[in-house]
């Protein structure tokens, strides 16, 4: 352990700064009781954690600083084999292993050569003994540290108590602990949004029977709808899209409004608030001081650069640089790759749309009358299916393409190349999640002409048209089934995975040693069989919850249910990653973080472009314009400045177009002539859209209620953007990054850490100034 303090002492004392470790001061008790250390980890009942069963890790009344082997004796050291917590002597050795010359020679340097060469195989911090004990922990106490996290955070029997923050940043280091206590912030966050998403839900339940558009258009039994492919769909009446119709205005009601501009200032709360939970955890544990290293070169970049070199200018010496072109071409190159990515996703859904035209003729012509009558569904349904089976495959792609991409770059640091990897992964994983979405929300129905004069795919196949009763019911679809099946695999491959692989390792061990018995292994061969960290670190826990973050926010107008099935996936999501990271995973390289470093930004992006989706959604994809138009403008109510549900009388009848059969083109034309309605073959049928009647001056044209409706629709989206980020930014502005009392107590500890300072120095010197002049004394007492 000395050898280790005198190493620490050097390196702090250096220009290059490491680590700041947190330790004590002697003279702290004199510090008031007001600046004692925040416990934010510990909730109130009932979802408190026990606190007999946790050790007391902060002490109220001492302040930390960066130790230094010439200030030792200002230290708190009851122990000095417990002086650095595990965390940090792990990474201390690392941080040795890491520059040590293992042979002499130019870059004969460092453990990641020698794993890179085959030399071992593996190099990892041990966990602390097992995670398992016989004896209960209220009873006996915790065994370690590793067993104190499985009882009290990764058990599922506490999946309703608070983090142990403290314990979990002691264990594996600040990183890991900023991920969690962001993802704590952010399922707690989620209970309002929950819970104003599943009002709107109710909201539209216990106003159905009240809905005079639902009503209308099951009561509409004599209104004939045209088909909806060419040839083998049939007609039909308004009245079977009854159940479509109330399943839509579940989500799309009054509320919708509401609950959009809610989640678009609910997103910039959970940001501005993070940001000061962020302030008073780092406050906490040390880290507002905190700069990281000066990062070293990356040993591709060195390798690949290392003819061509230039001063550095921090540190004086010369390092191997990257010229400007050289940077330029590579980038381009790496540009160029993410754009043919990003035309692979544009095909796949091109393929997927083909799937849909093709198959709602064949699922209409199905044998199985429950297929048959409601062939649009099916067809939305195994598109949907077959879309996550293609993301599911297109996501193992990416991954090799962006890593080849990012290494193309030659980033120089570690830091640089996590953050370039790190953006093109998003974007790739983004594009790929959403952009069957998008096509959903705002181009399905859209552009497909109308009856007589389609617009068609390569002058073939007839563009999909929406459901009768919108296209909302879709879009719904195309959310719950993505985000409940995508949630459900990563669940699996979190927690079932790394399960069936630890399994299959110690049985293969046990026959390699010809035994089924348990046989007791040191600690290290029982790390070592299981699974190692990923390689990207916490990359894969981040991007899942940022997708999620991104479902939850961008088209929650159209699915007010996503924020609960977000909640009831976290609070699963933190104990699966609880029993992963204790029981499952290797023990992970402890590491310091401020933050959660280049996804803030990202979720300030994703929060952006989550005003601009929900208000085209509302204002396109649902039908809350429309009825508004017509409300004030066209129905029985016009001029009166009323907008209720008695308003809403025969829009149904106002928001169809007619159409003469006898105007179909050949290709189009039914096989049935609907005489199965009312015996006598059907003369007109109606369709979605705001045309004149076929015998106006100008058959099937625009009417003026359709431009009204277009104008509105601009207005509001102007509007509603404006608004809301008006909004946004005020919140912004009004909430402080920091918390009053947080800077209050930083600038009292600046004060006080100054002042004890001075009285320790001067403590020192004057008892310097004792001894020496005792020691004068003495002196001249010997003089004969």
């Amino acid at each position: 352990m000395g050898f280790l303090l005198d190493w620490l002492h050097f390196c702090c004392s250096s220009r290059r700064k490491i680590y700041y470790l947190p330790r004590r001061y002697k003279f702290m008790s004199r510090i008031d009781k007001q600046i004692s250390r925040f416990r934010g980890w510990l909730p109130r009942k009932p979802m408190r954690l026990d606190k007999e069963t946790l050790p007391d890790l902060e002490e109220n009344d001492c302040y930390t600083a960066p130790f230094s082997q010439q200030r030792i004796h200002h230290f708190i050291i009851h122990n000095k084999d417990t002086f650095f917590n595990n965390a940090t002597r792990s990474r201390i050795v690392h941080h040795i292993l890491q520059r040590i010359k293992y042979e002499e020679g130019k870059n004969k340097i460092g453990l990641n050569r020698l794993l890179t060469n085959g030399s071992y195989e593996a190099a990892f911090p041990l966990h602390e003994g097992s995670y398992r004990s016989k004896n209960s922990i209220r009873t006996h106490g915790a065994e370690n540290h590793r067993h104190l996290l499985y009882e009290c955070w990764a058990s599922w029997g506490v999946w309703y108590k608070y983090q142990p923050l403290d314990l979990i940043r002691r264990y594996f280091g600040e990183k890991i602990g900023l991920y969690f206590a962001w993802l704590g912030w952010y399922t707690g966050m989620l209970f309002p949004a929950a819970f104003i998403g599943l009002f709107v839900f109710l909201y539209g339940v216990t106003t159905l029977d009240h809905c005079q558009v639902s009503k209308e258009v099951c009561q509409a039994t004599d209104i004939i709808m045209c088909p909806v492919c060419d040839k083998y769909c049939p007609f039909m009446r308004l009245s079977d899209s009854c159940v479509y119709a109330k399943v839509t205005h579940l989500f799309d009601n009054g509320a919708t409004v509401f609950f959009a501009v809610f989640m678009a200032v609910w997103a910039t709360v959970f940001l501005e608030f993070w940001k000061r939970r962020r302030a008073v955890i780092a406050y906490d544990w040390d880290l507002i001081d905190w700069e990281e290293e000066e990062e070293e070169i990356r040993p591709q970049f060195e390798a690949k650069y290392s003819k061509k070199e230039r001063m550095n200018p921090i540190s004086g010496k010369p390092e191997p640089y990257q010229a400007f072109t050289d940077k330029c071409s590579r980038l381009v190159v790496s540009a160029s790759g993410i754009f043919f990515m990003i035309c692979v996703v544009i095909a796949a859904v091109f393929g997927i749309v083909i799937y849909r035209v093709v198959t709602v003729s064949t699922f209409a012509a199905f044998k199985w009358a429950l297929i048959r009558n409601n062939s649009q569904v099916a067809t939305t349904g195994t598109a949907v299916c077959i879309n996550f089976c293609i993301i599911m495959l297109l996501n193992v792609l990416y991954e090799k393409v962006a890593l080849l991409l990012t290494n193309l770059e030659q980033p120089r640091t570690e830091s640089e190349w996590e953050n370039s990897f790190t953006l093109k992964m998003f974007l790739f994983q983004f594009v790929n999640l959403n952009s069957s979405t998008f096509y959903i929300a705002f181009f399905l129905g859209r552009f497909t002409g109308h009856p007589g004069a389609y617009l068609r795919l390569i002058n073939r196949w007839r563009l999909e048209e929406c459901h009768p009763s919108g296209c909302l019911i879709d879009l719904c679809m195309q959310m719950g089934i993505i985000m409940v099946l995508k949630q459900t695999w990563n669940n699996f491959m979190e927690l079932g995975y790394p399960l069936i692989q630890n399994w299959w390792t110690r049985r293969k061990v046990r026959q390699e040693q010809g035994t089924q018995r348990k046989t007791s292994f040191p600690q290290w061969e029982r790390d070592y069989n299981l699974q190692p960290m990923n390689a990207y670190g916490l990359f894969d826990e981040y991007l899942e919850m940022i997708l999620q973050f991104g479902f939850t926010t961008i088209f929650v107008a159209a699915f007010p249910l996503a924020p609960l099935l977000a909640l009831l996936n976290n609070i699963i999501e933190i104990r699966l990653d609880a029993y992963k990271f204790v029981t499952q995973w290797r023990r992970p390289l402890a590491s310091r973080a401020k933050d959660i470093g280049i996804w803030y930004g990202i979720l300030e992006g994703i929060g952006i472009l989550s005003v601009i989706t929900n208000a085209f959604v509302i204002a396109i994809t649902s039908d809350f314009i429309p009825r508004l138009v017509y409300a004030y403008k066209y129905g029985p109510c016009a001029g009166q400045g009323e907008a209720g549900q008695k308003c809403m009388v025969g829009y149904v009848n106002a928001s169809l177009s007619v159409f003469l059969i006898s105007d179909f083109e050949n290709r189009s034309e039914p096989t049935s002539d609907g005489s199965e309605f009312s015996g006598t073959p059907l003369k007109y049928c109606r369709y979605r859209d705001y045309r004149d009647p076929p015998h106006a001056p100008v058959p099937y044209g625009y009417t003026l209620q359709f431009w009204h409706v277009l104008a509105a629709r601009l207005a509001f989206i102007i509007v509603f953007e404006h608004l809301v980020f008006c909004i946004k930014h005020l919140i912004s502005y009004l909430i402080p990054d920091l918390p009053k009392d947080l800077r209050d107590r930083m600038r009292r500890e600046k004060y006080l850490i100054q002042e004890m300072m001075y009285e320790a120095e001067l403590e020192r010197l004057q008892k310097e100034r004792k001894e020496r002049k005792k020691n004068g004394k003495a002196h001249h007492n010997e003089w004969p």
